[in-house]
């Protein structure tokens, strides 16, 4: 029987923060309560139309979704304001009503201005998702212009309720956060150390058990890169004495990431044993201090480097651990806040701005989606306008939106299966299928973060037994949903390949790019002789531009993860992971003082090297690299850390773009090798 510590630090692992388990809870909450708000105004004050409750649904959804303003007066300015855009195309939808020719113009033109909303930041992002879902429910339900007054108040009670669930009842937290955060990255540590145990245990390791230990080196990194962003940090974004607890945590934070990760690359060349392992796991002192008295005698071989990684993770464990525990008495009173001064964007409305060019894509996508509906039903036209509108939202290329457009379908036809047995089975039933219903909607908006098709297919779900409790429910019905949905889906993918394209590799270039100034500034600041804490600081940028990498290179590989797809993208990823984690331990090992004319010299080879590739940004992806070969030397990791990292990122980037056909750096289970170690 798991106890509920341990299925707390389960959820912890696999979900940082709780983030998604506070997104679903929000948005359920917020639909079930507006719901039964508005029922109760009906039945003992006024009836409402059903308008009134559909706008009061869908605006639960995007007030729990969309509104992604910092601090909760923003939040309700931003809900007042997505309430009012809603009242005023709604009025609009049911004065055009009557033409509905002139109708379908002005829903066009609400959704370029919507789209183009995005322009104006998160606030102008979700007034223009409340807008767009409005007058998608005002034509859809219909009201007559006398019922106004009573349709609105399903978007006044929602944006009201909304605001409470995320004010009041769920609110955010930083510092709850924070320690959430922390836990996530203990439970994903320990996660590395049982793969460890395991393969310790096995004496083998298997290019299946590599490329597992390097997704679990991806999630850990995702749940730093989360903990990092709850950390107060001064406007500058550098520690100084005034934030001492903060930048300890930090430095603390930082240590753990790096020495898990260097536990995985140095147990690829020398495995450590089951004991190491299992002291680390147990924190058996007594193991792990015979360990530390021993491992000066395995100096200079490889086994002896493992060791001593094993043994830093399970110093950096440990205090990470003091941190959590700290963290749980005194709620991190001793970090101070810092409020967040926000910097607003340039306002830039030509087709150089990507929001712009997708504003027009988006238009033209539902356009098309429109007249191909409406050939198909003069009634439920509006939800292949719905599908094409959404399979833009958070793309960044036209690979990414034909990701969303097929997960979009796949998610709608299983949901629509399932979905009418569901309702078959429960006939009758409306109880049941109103609890199945909620549990439903809780499900899509937990897995809404990490897989849209999961999301539809709930959704889907949830539809079918509305239908089925409404009593409209048939075969043709969903045949017709499914079918509405994929001519809106193929309709965004067409415009989104044909017209003004963004291309999957021009996303990637600008991400590799960004990765290569943000090491380009690393390396500089090392030869300036910078702070510690400044290089931390420009070492965690490094490692936020390589996820915006893995991200801008999902399209070209799998549909579902990158990272699990064999094959030269794999390749090219560990070798950018490379030069990122090398980045790292050059931060954490500089020391001003050490800076000599030798180390200057090799910075400004590596920056030189740098400029010469990264003019050939995404082409690396396109290399075929041969298997690697074993190198004769495993990896000092401990002697002149500074140096050896700032030689490796060198021939890091070299393999990046060989002029024939090399090795990696390093490779799962080959031995990594300096090319002039001293």
């Amino acid at each position: 029987m798991i106890s509920g510590f341990e299925f707390r630090d389960w959820l912890l692992a696999n979900d940082p923060a709780l983030s998604r388990l506070r997104m679903g809870s929000r948005v359920t909450l917020s639909i079930v309560l507006s719901f039964l708000i508005l029922y109760a105004i009906s039945t003992l004050i006024v009836p409402l139309p059903v308008a009134s409750y559909g706008l009061g649904i869908v605006l639960s959804i995007e007030g729990g979704v969309a509104v992604r303003d910092k601090g909760s007066t923003r939040q309700l300015i931003t809900r007042l304001l997505g309430c009012l855009a809603s009242m005023v195309v709604v009025g609009l939808a049911a004065a055009l009503e009557s033409q509905r020719i002139v109708s379908d113009v002005i829903f066009l033109v609400v959704i370029f201005l919507a789209s183009s909303g995005r322009v104006y930041g998160p606030r102008g992002f979700a007034i223009g998702m409340f807008a767009f879902t409005s007058y998608f429910m005002g034509s859809y339900f219909h009201p007559k212009m006398a019922a106004l007054p009573l349709v609105v108040v399903g978007p006044i009670v929602s944006a009201l309720v909304s605001h409470w669930v995320r004010a009041v009842l769920l609110p955010d937290n930083w510092r709850r956060d924070l320690l959430r955060s922390l836990e996530s990255v203990r439970g994903r540590i320990n996660q590395i150390l049982f793969k460890l145990a395991a393969l310790a245990a096995d004496g083998k390791i298997e290019d299946t058990d590599r490329q597992e230990l390097r997704q679990l080196e991806e999630r850990l990194k995702e749940v730093v890169l989360m903990a990092e962003s709850f950390i107060p940090r001064p406007p500058g974004g550098v520690f100084d004495g005034a934030s001492a607890p903060a930048a300890e945590l930090a430095i603390r934070l930082f240590d753990a990431h790096l020495a898990a990760e260097s536990a995985i690359v140095l147990s690829f060349q020398s495995p450590p044993s089951f004991a190491l392992v299992h002291a680390v796991i147990e924190e058996d002192k007594a193991v792990l201090s015979e360990e530390e008295k021993t491992v000066d005698d395995k100096k200079g071989q490889p086994q002896g480097e493992t060791v001593r990684a094993l043994l830093w993770l399970a110093a950096a464990r440990r205090q990470l651990m003091k941190t959590i525990d700290a963290g749980r008495s005194s709620n991190f009173a001793e970090i101070a806040a810092v409020d967040e001064i926000s910097t607003a964007a340039p306002i830039d409305f030509s087709l150089k701005n990507p929001l712009i060019r997708s504003a027009l894509q988006i238009t033209l996508a539902a356009a098309i989606a429109m007249t191909l509906g409406l050939a198909l039903s003069r009634e439920r036209w509006f939800w292949a306008v719905l599908a094409s509108f959404l399979v833009f939202t958070n793309t960044n290329s036209r690979g990414d939106t034909a990701i969303k457009a097929l997960q979009r379908s796949i998610g709608t036809l299983f949901g629509i299966a399932f979905g009418l047995v569901l309702a078959t089975l429960l006939a009758g039933h409306p109880a049941i299928a109103i609890a199945v219903s909620v549990v439903c909607i809780f499900l899509a908006f937990f897995f809404l973060q990490i897989s849209y098709a999961t999301m539809t297919f709930f959704i889907s779900i949830v539809l079918c037994l509305v239908y089925g409790m409404m009593g409209v429910l048939t075969f043709d019905l969903l045949k017709l949903r499914l079918e509405e949905t994929v001519i809106g889906a193929v309709a965004g993918t067409l415009v989104a390949f044909l017209v003004l394209p963004a291309r999957t590799r021009g996303a990637l270039d600008t991400a590799i790019a960004k990765w290569f100034d943000a090491l380009r500034e690393l390396l500089s600041a090392v030869s300036e002789k910078k702070s510690q804490p400044e290089l931390i600081v420009i070492s965690q940028k490094v490692d936020a531009c390589y996820r915006d990498i893995t991200l801008a290179a999902r399209p070209l590989g799998s549909t579902w993860s990158i990272v699990t797809r064999p094959g030269q993208i794999r390749r090219t990823l560990a070798i950018f992971l490379s030069a990122t984690y090398w980045s790292r331990i050059l931060a954490r090992n500089h020391v001003a003082d050490a800076v000599d004319d030798d180390l200057k010299r090799r910075i400004a080879a590596d920056i030189g090297t740098l400029e010469r590739v990264a003019i050939r940004g995404s082409e690396c992806f396109l290399i075929t690299r041969k298997q690697m070969r074993p190198a004769s030397r495993h990896l000092p990791l401990w002697r002149e850390g500074a140096r050896l990292a700032v030689e490796m990122i060198g021939s890091t980037l070299e393999r990046l773009y060989p002029a024939e056909t090399q090795d990696l750096p390093f490779a799962a289970g080959k031995a990594i090798a300096p090319l002039n170690q001293e």
